[in-house]
């Protein structure tokens, strides 16, 4: 007698019709060690990403074994502190190098779309002199709300416009301008600079000049390092100190500065990607752009949720390129250079 054979359909057999979730990973089967090793983020901040971006992660596919929010947030949170899709992290959650790269850019969208929730400058007065007293008792240069610099992120050399991204260590980049306050909360990024332009270049087109132009923040300003122009909105340092008060005011400014140099020290510490010890990050300058962005975000929460900004691991001074001699770039605005004297003699003799 003929035995009937039934062939079994093992994806149905296993996941069912339909958009079904696929829970290849549970947070509650591992400690709180294993997750902040594997994925440099404690359990009860996940568990905030899986609630922020679970409606964004959850969007129809056809896929018959979609890939579940909690999944995807870890994948991606395993890529950018870890800068690499590692086998190992692919195995450890059930997923492919393929399915990770997908949940990169599946988590990277849905943070790059929340950006101006979490990076943005305060718009109610006592915020602003909130700012302003964080900033003076620190080294006691008054009237600051922030302090800007730039930091290249490698990226791999575009198909086109290759070297409009080439800087000078002859390597490709994205030129990233950033503003941050006292606590190394970022304030505004702009993450889509080619690595070709100078920083004083990047600022003079960014937006936050634009802004800062048209009279954002009056009476305040932002402190930038000798690769930026003087103006009435952003105190530099002097080229060539002469007096007490002027050495002063460029130790202070120093000091003050430093923040920002902290908190890029951070960023490449928390977010291996960035820092280029993996290599340049595969993508497109665009999608590259939007990474940065997203660990930007990644940054301001986790700050918002009592993970102290220097309380990473610390790692030596940034690698940037080389800076040209800045004598030339001495702004000869007439106001500006005003504004500085004034501050030097009043608040520094």
């Amino acid at each position: 007698m003929a035995i009937p054979i039934t062939v079994l359909d093992c994806d149905l057999l296993l996941y069912g019709r339909g958009h079904r979730t696929l829970d290849r990973f549970k947070l509650d089967d591992v400690t709180d060690e294993y997750l902040m090793s594997m994925y440099g983020f404690p359990r009860q901040f996940i568990y905030y990403l899986v609630e922020l971006l679970g409606a964004s992660l959850s969007r129809p596919t056809q896929r018959s074994r979609a890939i579940s929010p909690e999944t995807q947030i870890l994948a991606a949170l395993g890529f950018y502190t870890s800068g690499s899709f590692q086998t190992r992290m692919g195995d450890a959650i059930g997923i492919s190098q393929a399915s990770m790269s997908r949940c990169v850019a599946n988590v990277t969208e849905a943070l790059v779309e929340r950006a101006s929730q979490f990076i943005r400058f305060p718009a109610d007065e006592a915020s602003v002199q909130a700012l302003k007293d964080e900033f003076y008792e620190l080294a006691g240069m008054p009237g600051v709300i922030g302090v800007v610099d730039c930091i290249h992120v490698a990226i791999k050399a575009p198909n086109a416009e290759d070297l409009s991204y080439v800087n000078r260590k002859g390597l490709h980049s994205l030129n990233c301008l950033m503003v941050c306050d006292i606590r190394g909360a970022l304030m505004t990024v702009e993450t889509n600079w080619p690595g070709s332009l100078q920083d004083c270049a990047v600022l003079q087109q960014s937006s936050l000049s634009s802004q800062f132009e048209a009279g954002m923040h009056k009476e305040s300003w932002l402190l930038g390092d000798s690769s930026f122009f003087l103006r009435t909105w952003l105190m530099t340092p002097l080229h060539i100190p002469e007096t007490p008060a002027e050495y002063r005011y460029n130790m202070a400014h120093s000091a003050t500065h430093s923040v920002i140099e902290k908190t890029f020290r951070t960023l490449c510490s928390r977010f291996r990607c960035l820092d280029g010890s993996k290599g340049a990050l595969q993508y497109s300058p665009e999608k590259s752009s939007h990474i940065i962005l997203a660990c930007c975000v990644l940054h301001n929460i986790s700050l918002e949720h009592g993970m102290d900004v220097w309380s990473s691991p610390g790692t030596g001074p940034v690698e940037q390129p080389p800076e040209e001699e800045y004598e030339h770039m001495e702004s000869l605005e007439l106001e500006a250079d005003r504004i500085r004297q004034e501050l030097t003699l009043t608040h520094f003799s």
